[in-house]
């Protein structure tokens, strides 16, 4: 299959893919990660417009931090996100939508559901065999939902399922950084897991 990955730096998904014979291909305006040779560094709806090959599946990542319920309560407040960039990612995000045939754009739980529709889809990552705990929304078009593989326990503190990315009260343990978009891109990379059972189950269809 030709499959496109959508500013994913990464390259976590396109692995996935690529290790499975198929012709994957990651974009964004960083450069990729684990393997440049297979990455298109650009904008990806420039790049989806001059592609020489069809994409069969194209795997979307708009940015999401004005999107994410998570951050709301910043919006409009002095000195921080503003309306305009909450609308400007809404725009961003509705853009992805006008791929296909299959199609699957990945934000976690934000305000997407109310702007366009709800995800076919909420994934985590311990129910695909990681030690990770992240709320994932998938809408997907013309592609079945992923079916979990493996589920990796927690550990339990004070009755609370934990994971290995969670401190004991339930926080990311990722910490500040001296650049924030750094921390940003970490957070946002896709875990090994749910990127594998992407790769098997999407790409035999």
């Amino acid at each position: 299959m030709n499959v496109f990955v959508g500013m994913e730096e990464s390259q976590v998904i396109q692995r996935a893919f690529e290790e499975r014979g198929h012709n994957s291909w990651s974009c964004d305006f960083k450069p990729g990660r684990l393997n440049p040779s297979r990455h298109i560094q650009g904008d990806v709806h420039e790049v989806l417009r001059r592609l020489t090959w069809i994409p069969d599946i194209i795997i979307m990542h708009p940015i999401c931090r004005f999107l994410s319920v998570s951050g709301q309560h910043w919006t409009g407040k002095p000195g921080q996100r503003t309306v305009a960039d909450r609308e400007q990612a809404v725009a961003d995000f509705m853009a992805c939508t006008a791929y296909g045939p299959r199609l699957c754009i990945e934000n976690p739980v934000g305000i997407i559901s109310t702007r366009w529709r709800k995800p076919d889809q909420v994934i985590q990552p311990y129910d695909f065999g990681d030690d990770a705990s992240k709320l994932t929304c998938l809408w997907l078009v013309n592609l079945p939902i992923l079916l979990p593989t493996t589920y990796f326990s927690p550990r339990m503190v004070n009755g609370k399922p934990r994971w290995g990315n969670q401190t004991d009260s339930g926080q990311n343990r990722l910490g500040p950084t001296k650049d924030p978009e750094d921390r940003r891109a970490a957070r946002a990379v896709t875990y090994p897991g749910p990127a594998t059972a992407m790769a098997e189950q999407w790409g035999t269809l």
